[in-house]
């Protein structure tokens, strides 16, 4: 009896156990999947709907997705009290962050539906697309104020998100399952997490600014300067010419645009050049304007810039400085296709003569190729094309064209294609935070930029391509940069009337490094290596050039202090530079290899 009182107890407990597993663990589970795959459909739905860019199908159907995935999070409840499981505790909290991200999208599809046809989406008749270029601007600078009001509940919805998404562990799952790499997507999900993070928490402060930066309170003048990236300096390259506007409720309006030779003749007495042109520069004695932007920070550039441009008699109050280079110019030309300006056309298709873009060739030819005759404001033919441009844009279809320049323009302040400054030191510090204003930042652990400048090298930076190796071991740090030019010289003959195009690099080399950091070796540089400390930096600066159909190499071997972590590395990009392969090695594996397109943080862990 007391057997088969056992066997009844077992067979009636393993029922219960049943019970529970199959009410409590694999119907919910089931139910989940079930719930899951609607979800995956709607969102492939979504994704479909976003590129045809239109504001009302886009907002019903968040709406429809934001109905299945409340259905799915409340099965999804039902499997919680096995948070204590992490794998569990980890659905759980993928959940919440996809619930706060939902929000936040609603929040701002409701936020920008009023004015969806100023940032390119389509929403019907609108008179927007009715009014002159001009009326366009002010309208959309006049809603700023009324979008920005609702940027707090946005951010705080995806910094909620972001804080969710962190919490999961990738490294508690496996690399692989079967064809699916795991750990890998874990890890991307958190990046593309932490960029979004970025872009509406850390640009919060710059959002709330924007109306006032575009004159919704009072007029505002600002001064664009062009690097020509294809001569670089410090921080981007050559200032080539100048432009001041102003601007007031969107209203814009050019008030002068010239040669940066002009606005050097305007100062009477230039200052003694500093060490630095007068150790690397070829013939020039004196400190121009030209020739200011030194430092790699373009913080301190712009000091130097003002030091220099208080002497002009030309000088005017400002609020802000806005410089940017040719890929502005080109991506522009890629986006609305040639255009004519002073009766000259200028193209985004590529010029064998150069091997570049029609646009860089031409005004190079109007710019700097010797003729018999004075060239009236040469360089004002630069200001010409980036004001028609910019005129071309605001007459342009909203649907069509303002989204795409809108990104375009995004990538470029992230690429450090455009650098920002500012007056007023609270807009000034959010441009900072979110890395537009082109500062040489502090950083906890290892740390590495390079600068190259480009002194009497002519054009050759369009030529010269960099591949860049850094080996690290423990805490000793081995760079080659492996610099070569394979076009032949151009004719530089100035009697001849040649085009000076590609020539000799003569470059000055800065490698930043952690401060403290010990030089062991540097081979390559035909002048003596200096060392010295400069932005809370260690700095090693060389001299090289790179020869037509030619090459030079670079080798520098130091250790970084023990006060520096080795956890990971900041690499920041020279701003200005599009191609510039860079490879890492950690204890001989390769953990990064490609083109250096923006600031980067590399995991050494």
């Amino acid at each position: 009896m007391k057997i088969k009182s056992k066997n009844i107890f077992l067979l009636t407990f393993t029922v219960f156990l049943l019970f529970l597993f199959y009410f409590f663990i694999y119907q919910p589970f089931k139910n989940i999947k079930n719930k899951a795959e609607i979800i995956i459909k709607n969102a492939k739905e979504l994704k479909s709907d976003f590129s045809k860019n239109d504001i009302t199908l886009l907002k019903t159907k968040l709406k429809k997705f934001s109905y299945h995935y409340d259905d799915f999070k409340k099965e999804a409840k039902s499997i919680y009290w096995l948070s204590f499981i992490p794998y569990v505790l980890d659905f759980k909290n993928g959940i919440e962050a996809g619930d706060y991200l939902i929000k936040a999208a609603l929040e701002i599809i409701n936020t920008i539906e009023p004015y969806a046809d100023l940032i390119g989406f389509k929403k019907g008749e609108s008179s927007f697309v009715e009014k002159t270029a001009e009326e366009r601007l002010e309208t959309a600078i006049l809603t700023l104020d009324k979008i920005t009001e609702k940027i707090d509940p946005i951010a705080l919805n995806i910094d909620k998100s972001h804080k969710k998404i962190l919490e999961i562990n990738p490294n508690r799952y496996p690399k692989k399952i079967g064809k699916y790499y795991l750990r890998k997507n874990i890890i991307n999900i958190q990046k593309t997490f932490d960029g979004i993070s970025s872009l509406f928490v850390d640009a919060k402060p710059l959002i709330k600014n924007l109306p006032e930066i575009f004159g919704s309170k009072k007029e505002k003048t600002y001064l664009i300067l062009y690097q020509n990236d294809k001569e670089r300096r410090a921080t981007g390259g050559f200032l080539t010419f100048y432009a001041i506007f102003k601007i007031k409720n969107g209203k814009m309006t050019i008030v002068k645009s010239d040669d940066i030779y002009s606005l050097d003749s305007s100062i009477q007495n230039h200052p003694k050049a500093p060490r630095e042109i007068l150790s690397y520069h070829k013939n020039v004695s004196l400190f121009y304007i030209r020739d200011s932007n030194l430092s790699p920070d373009f913080y301190q550039s712009i000091k130097l810039f003002e030091s220099l441009y208080d002497k002009s008699n030309q000088k005017i109050k400002y609020d802000g400085i806005i410089a940017m280079d040719s890929k502005i110019l080109i991506d522009m030309l890629k986006i609305f296709g040639d255009i004519y300006v002073d009766g000259i056309n200028f193209s985004a298709k590529i010029d064998y003569r150069c091997d570049c873009p029609q646009a860089i060739y031409t005004l190079f030819d109007i710019v700097d190729r010797p003729v018999g005759y004075i060239k009236e404001n040469r360089k004002g033919i630069l200001g010409n094309l980036m004001y028609t441009l910019f005129q071309t844009a605001l007459r342009s279809s909203p649907s069509k064209y303002w989204g795409l320049l809108f990104s375009t323009m995004f990538d470029n302040l992230q690429k450090k294609h455009v650098l920002i400054y500012f007056v007023d030191n609270n807009i000034q510090k959010s441009i900072e935070q979110v890395n537009f204003a082109g500062r040489i930042k502090e950083f906890d652990d290892d740390y590495i930029h390079i600068n190259n400048v480009n002194f009497a090298g002519a054009k050759s930076n369009m030529f010269v391509r960099e591949n860049i190796e850094l080996k690290i071991n423990g805490r000793s740090r081995e760079l080659k940069i492996d610099f070569k030019n394979p076009y032949p010289h151009s004719d530089c003959n100035l009697e001849r009337g040649g085009l000076c195009l590609n020539a000799t690099l003569r470059n000055w080399i800065r490698i930043y490094v952690p401060k403290g950091s010990v030089l062991k070796s540097f081979k390559g540089s035909l002048k003596k290596i200096q060392i010295y400390e400069d932005l809370e930096k260690t700095v090693f600066e060389g001299y090289l050039e790179v020869p037509t159909q030619g090459k030079a190499l670079i080798n520098v071997s130091y250790d970084i202090p023990n006060n520096i972590s080795n956890k990971s590395i900041m690499i920041q990009k020279q701003p200005g530079i599009i191609d510039q392969n860079w490879k890492i090695l950690l204890n001989n594996r390769n953990i990064f290899d490609s083109n250096l397109n923006s600031d980067q943080v590399i995991d050494l862990k």
